[in-house]
């Protein structure tokens, strides 16, 4: 079994069953790895992974046949990445490493200083959907729509905590904001480029939720402050 073949399976799944994968699947058994009848690769969702074999090359796509499962999905962090939409290149990168790192939802701001205004997330959701495979994740972050950040401060869950990246604030000691017992997600707010306006920091300051936390004393790119701070609640929230 080539175990490094795994793929995204939308639907329920569940030993025994006989499915036809999708037109861009079936592309990549067939033709990119070469699977023969009878070879086996892995299929997984939010129920688990399960082995599956090639059961014969038809028109409407390879035809499968489910087998035993091998993986539970585990209990994961709850974390979010609420960031401002920026060049497509340096976001697909944001994207990629922030899903290997085990972010659960993606949140795009809508910011004053936002160079970028849009996001198109159905390529976003195929570039999340390609890094879980590769990863070795079984869940798959959800992508929601852009949204005004004053939508998004009103609509912060009250059990959660905001894990502000603020380039002016002096506390750098993210290990005891995370000790604390947090019911709700751990979500990272980070700011555009030309970083928030006054305004919109005291809304972000302001909120009960929300800390303040400085990553470095150099200017950081979003992208890379992104990484940077999963890489570290990731890690505070558990080893600490």
């Amino acid at each position: 079994m080539n175990t490094k073949i795994r793929l995204y399976f939308s639907d329920k799944i569940e030993s025994d069953l006989v499915a036809h994968l999708k037109k861009e699947q079936s592309h990549y058994i067939k033709d990119v790895m070469r699977l023969k009848e009878g070879d086996i690769f892995s299929v997984f969702n939010i129920q688990g992974e399960w082995n599956a074999r090639v059961q014969n090359y038809e028109k409407q796509g390879v035809k499968i046949k489910i087998l035993e499962k091998t993986r539970d999905k585990k209990n994961e962090k709850n974390i979010w990445l609420a960031f401002t939409p920026i060049k497509q290149n340096p976001m697909n990168f944001l994207f990629q490493k922030a899903t290997e790192l085990g972010v659960q939802k993606f949140i795009p701001i809508l910011s004053e200083r936002a160079s970028v205004k849009d996001i198109n997330n159905k390529r976003v959701k195929k570039i999340i959907i390609e890094s879980a495979e590769q990863s070795n994740r079984i869940s798959i972050p959800e992508i929601i729509k852009l949204e005004k950040l004053k939508n998004f401060i009103s609509n912060f869950p009250q059990e959660g905590c905001l894990v502000f990246c603020d380039i002016n604030s002096n506390n750098s000691d993210l290990k005891n904001i995370l000790s604390k017992e947090i019911l709700g997600p751990v979500c990272i707010l980070i700011g555009p480029e030309g970083d928030f306006s006054e305004n919109e920091r005291k809304l972000i300051v302001d909120l009960n939720q929300s800390q303040s936390i400085s990553l470095a004393t150099n200017i950081l790119r979003s992208e890379t402050a992104a990484i940077a701070a999963v890489t570290l609640v990731n890690y505070y929230l558990n080893f600490s």
